[in-house]
């Protein structure tokens, strides 16, 4: 293709001065949806217009220095800003409770009862890992889009805590009056000897998880879109399965895509530097995450919804099928 660079580099301002042409390149020509094997100059045009309603100064060639051409139209492009404020506001893009850093908005969802637009993702992201009585989050909290991490602020708030499935963790500030008795004389002994010391009981707990999720009101619909940034419409519910393809839309590392590894998986999580939990019946994929990724949907080929990112490591991804989401919450799709 070296001929075909040296004679872009030659005409390409030309080109790119044309009206509707966005961008030019080379690459290989396309006969309708299929790629063919023969190279060709592609030029890129925001919309597509009828040759014969076109005067003759604007008519892309067929061919440059008996090079064949390839007009794709892309629309317009624009840049995927996940982080920055969003009106309507997307799945995939930065989202949070007031007082997180920030997650990813996963989908738009509908309350079974009422019918109402809701947006899905994690507890800790909408409910900042609330177990439902330490008063880390309470029902009507701000969400903002941005999350507080990316910039947003109370003016930034586009929805409102609706519910959440509180997280139990393994090891959980004891609320058991007789232990808050002998901790404060414990303490009382502690102070006179080491003064920067306490003693603390903690309960630990046998329960597990099987989702990490939240939803929350939208304060005005318009507020939101329901197509996922880069992956479009999701067109149901599918069902996970071993070795199943399957992507994401996420707020730190957009879209990846990868294999299911594991279902039925039974795993300890890192709530926070200090907490963890246990999950079962968890999915785990080869699906690249990272940090801010947590509550992005987790689609099939079809863009079929089977799971709710929640967790993840440095080479894999942890997710909740997504039954037990829309059943434990009382949503659908």
């Amino acid at each position: 293709m070296e001929r075909h660079y040296r004679v872009l580099g030659k005409v390409q301002s030309r080109i790119l001065k044309m009206p509707n042409v966005v961008g030019v390149g080379v690459g290989y020509k396309q006969v309708g949806l299929n790629r063919t094997e023969k190279p060709a100059i592609i030029i890129f045009v925001e919309k597509k217009v009828p040759k014969t309603s076109l005067p003759r100064s604007q008519k892309l060639p067929g061919k440059i220095n008996g090079l064949e051409t390839d007009v794709i139209e892309i629309g317009r492009v624009r840049l995927m800003e996940r982080v920055m404020k969003m009106r309507p506001a997307l799945p995939g893009s930065s989202i949070g409770h007031y007082k997180i850093s920030a997650g990813t908005f996963g989908v738009v969802v509908r309350d079974k009862n009422s019918g109402e637009k809701l947006i899905l993702s994690n507890n800790h992201i909408l409910a900042n890992g609330s177990n439902g009585s330490d008063g880390r989050a309470s029902v009507g909290d701000a969400i903002l889009q941005p999350g507080p991490y990316d910039g947003g602020k109370t003016s930034d708030k586009i929805a409102k805590l609706v519910r959440f499935i509180p997280l139990v963790k393994s090891a959980q500030p004891a609320d058991c009056p007789v232990a808050a008795s002998v901790a404060s004389i414990g303490n009382r002994f502690i102070k006179l000897i080491r003064p920067g010391y306490e003693m603390r009981f903690y309960k630990y707990s046998r329960s597990t998880n099987i989702v990490d999720c939240a939803v929350a009101k939208p304060v005005n619909p318009s507020l939101i879109g329901e197509e996922i940034v880069e992956l479009g419409a999701v067109s149901g519910v599918g069902e996970a399965r071993e070795g199943m393809w399957v992507q994401k839309s996420g707020r730190t590392t957009g879209v990846t895509f990868g294999q299911i590894t594991a279902m039925g998986v039974t795993l300890k999580v890192s709530i926070s530097d200090e907490e963890s939990g246990w999950f079962n019946d968890q999915v785990v994929s080869d699906v690249l995450c990272q940090p801010g990724d947590s509550g992005s949907l987790i689609i099939d080929k079809e863009n079929k919804a089977v799971g709710l990112l929640f967790a993840g490591s440095d080479t894999h991804c942890i997710f909740n099928r997504i039954q037990n989401v829309l059943k434990l919450l009382d949503i659908e799709i």
